[in-house]
């Protein structure tokens, strides 16, 4: 997703480290990419369980608006929609210590690793009510359950990559 000019898989299961059956999307008309889409459209333009994985590399910072729960849900809900059983979706965002975070003009939304707790329907329910988190399982119910979360740093940035698995059918309980 937003593939823009780069094919590069920054993150993959070990004995994945290439594409196969690559599908790229990109809102940018000159990028190369088989589906020109804007990612703030959903629903996306894919059926049901159709990947595998799914991978989006400094793009998910750019969709939705910090406090726009109800996009926020609906993306990951699409997301978990188009993911097969157990299927990944991998993702590379700025850290919280990233200068970038805040100096890019068009980052619409953070993503830290506590942002996956209304994610993961399991640990969700575990929260709810015992902590401060507000409750959305009567708008989300998809659910994904963390696999890595890393904080990579080079010399001018910092980065942070996470895969989360699709968990179907969902663990929601309420």
């Amino acid at each position: 997703l937003g593939c823009g000019n780069r094919r590069d898989k920054l993150l993959y299961r070990p004995g994945n480290k290439e594409w196969t059956d690559l599908t790229t999307l990109d809102l940018d008309p000159n990028s190369g990419a088989d589906v020109e889409w804007d990612l703030m459209r959903l629903p996306l333009p894919f059926k049901d369980d159709s990947f595998d994985e799914i991978h989006a590399y400094h793009v998910l910072e750019h969709t939705g608006q910090m406090g726009d729960w109800r996009f926020f849900f609906a993306q990951w809900s699409e997301f978990w929609r188009l993911l097969k059983p157990d299927g990944l979706f991998c993702g590379v965002v700025p850290a919280v210590s990233s200068p970038w975070l805040f100096g890019d003009p068009g980052h619409t939304r953070v993503i830290v690793p506590e942002t996956f707790t209304f994610l993961d329907q399991e640990e969700y329910t575990k929260q709810v009510g015992k902590t401060a988190l507000a409750d959305y399982r009567h708008v989300y119910r998809g659910d994904f359950q963390a696999v890595f979360r890393e904080e990579r740093v080079t010399d001018d940035d910092r980065q942070f990559f996470f895969i989360v698995q699709a968990k179907k059918p969902s663990r929601i309980s309420i």
